[in-house]
């Protein structure tokens, strides 16, 4: 007899045949742990120029501590598990709590610790605005959301100091370097954030039209305490302690500082009424909110609201520009990374030179975001010379507005190195890219920065002198730049129709200083290129459309980490 045939043997090796289909190869690979400051060359320079290089140590540390994969991580998350508002507890009390993720907690309790919205004020000193600028950079690569809060925290101080009696209550406690999530009375706390509760939705941008009204408990004027009455469109940061707003007395649109619990230990009546649905910027809640009577102690003088606010409006458009910056870095990092991993047509992408194009014109953009930003932290640093703080009041809208205009393109040319891997939302894309119209809008869109930065010339004129002087400093270093600015102080020659062609004005004029900029402190690989890109048929080209003669592969390998 033939022997038996082992029909169960010979299944199991067909299956075992079927169920590996292929070998995963020539993919690319998860970015692993790397330092964000030291392998992040444009940064390092921009620390040392810009004076503050006396934080080199703990930059790197910090650079460490935000390039592990596992504190990334945490970004992930705080954007998957949106915050919740509960309005009331269950026996009925009103709460007004929202809750968060505690990954979100985690990137809060971080970026306080390390003093991203304090230390400019705990610890003064040249450099000081440029080294905390270099934390803020590298965690916002991270988890863009939660820089919400640090950033009004850190542009809170200055307008309260416009009140010495109220500044020297609330701000050792804001300037603190600890987080405490608790929704609890601020006297039971260490540690306070700060909110902001200015957009109403009648006005938007146009505060003056804000409808909130005061009502003064005792004393009026500056310093006292009044009762608030009103609605607020957008409040950032909805479970901050203390939120700054806007409301009108009888003398006129005033500042008032407004804490979420009464000094009593009750609960102060800031109802929130919802969460909004925002297409981005998940991890962060904003809400609309009514004001019942809510306390508030007016900060700054009566009828001064916009006045008293101004300097916290700078800081937290500073951070605009600093936090698209982040977002184009990170996109730029995550887009070679994949190309240096992933093969086509016989070679990396990385090595194709149409891809090398579009890289290194991710790269450039990049740089000059940085580099403008950086140089504004040396400006906000040295307020006390004319010359700077006239640079600070234009560069910040300018600069804001430039910068943070180009975001949402790069992010998306970032996006499509990846191919269809990176519309899916696994990938690191979809969340950058739904959050980089974010600061492009926040804190006055790109018309109310254009129509600042002409405002600021209109208030100053030597305004326009001081930027003309920023930009001749790289004189005779770049023929296209020379005639660029020549051409662009001939525009300013005529003020006629001035308002409908700002836009463009401040084009040209962010375009200017970033070259300059570039022309002076960058390789010539990059300066040239910079401006053979961006000078020559301005608004004719995307991204990837760099002329003959640039060097993709050295503007790439500066932009590249090794992980």
């Amino acid at each position: 007899m033939n022997a038996p045939v082992n029909v169960f043997a010979a299944a199991t090796k067909a299956e075992q045949s079927l169920a590996s289909t292929h070998e995963v190869v020539n993919v690319a690979r998860e970015l692993r742990d790397y330092n964000l400051f030291t392998q992040d060359a444009v940064l390092q320079q921009a620390v040392q120029r810009e004076a503050a290089g006396w934080a080199q140590d703990e930059l790197t540390a910090f650079g460490a501590l935000t390039g592990q994969a596992e504190y990334r991580e945490l970004g992930i998350v705080a954007n998957h598990v949106k915050p919740e508002l509960e309005t009331h507890d269950r026996f009925g009390n009103r709460i007004d709590q929202v809750n968060f993720h505690p990954a979100y907690h985690q990137l809060m309790k971080v970026a306080f610790e390390h003093g991203l919205h304090s230390s400019p004020w705990t610890n003064p000193g040249p450099g000081a605005q440029v080294a905390r600028a270099a934390r803020f950079y590298m965690q916002a690569q991270v988890e863009a959301g939660h820089g919400c809060p640090v950033s009004m925290s850190h542009a809170a101080v200055p307008a309260l100091r416009a009140t010495p009696e109220v500044a020297k209550i609330w701000e050792p406690k804001i300037t603190a370097c600890a987080y405490d999530q608790r929704n609890v009375p601020d006297r039971d706390k260490q540690a306070l954030v700060v909110g902001m509760a200015m957009t109403e939705k009648q006005g938007g941008s146009d505060v003056r039209s804000n409808s909130t009204q005061a009502f003064p408990v005792g004393a009026e004027g500056e310093g006292q305490l009044y009762e608030l009455v009103g609605h607020k469109f957008f409040v950032s940061a909805p479970m901050s302690d203390v939120f700054l707003t806007l409301a009108h007395t009888s003398g006129g649109l005033s500042c008032f500082l407004m804490p979420r619990w009464r000094p009593d230990g009750t609960k102060n009546p800031l109802q929130i009424i919802r969460l909004k649905r925002k297409m981005g910027n998940a991890s962060n809640a904003t809400s609309e909110t009514e004001l019942r009577g809510a306390l508030g102690w007016m900060v700054g003088p009566e009828g001064k609201g916009i006045r008293t606010i101004i300097d916290m409006v700078a800081m937290t458009r500073f951070d605009c520009m600093i936090g698209s910056s982040a977002g184009q870095r990170i996109a730029t990092t995550l887009a070679i990374h994949h190309c240096t991993h992933r093969a086509a047509f016989g070679k990396q992408l990385v090595d194709q030179p149409l891809m090398q194009n579009v890289l290194a014109d991710l790269a450039l953009e990049s740089e000059a975001s940085l580099t403008l930003a950086m140089r504004i932290g040396r400006a906000i640093d040295h307020r006390a010379d004319r010359a700077e703080e006239l640079l600070m009041r234009f560069g910040t809208a300018a600069g804001k507005y430039w910068i943070c205009k180009r975001t949402p393109n790069h992010a998306y040319e970032a996006m499509e190195c990846l191919g269809g891997s990176g519309v899916m939302e696994d990938s690191p894309f979809p969340r950058l890219f739904r959050e980089s119209p974010v600061n492009a809008i926040w804190e006055g869109s790109s018309n109310v920065q254009c129509l600042d930065v002409l405002r600021a010339f209109g208030k100053q004129p030597e305004g326009l002198q001081v930027y003309f002087a920023e930009v001749m400093k790289a004189k005779g270093g770049n023929a296209r730049l020379d005639r660029w600015i020549a051409d662009l102080r001939q525009e300013f020659a005529d003020l006629g129709d001035l308002e409908s062609r700002s836009r463009g004005l401040v084009d040209r004029m962010a375009l200017a200083l970033q070259a300059a900029l570039l022309v002076q402190h960058a390789p010539a690989f990059v300066a040239d290129a910079f401006c053979a890109s961006r000078l020559d048929g301005l608004g004719e080209r995307n991204l990837g459309a760099l002329p003959r003669g640039v060097d993709c592969a050295a503007i790439i390998k500066r932009a590249a980490v090794d992980a």
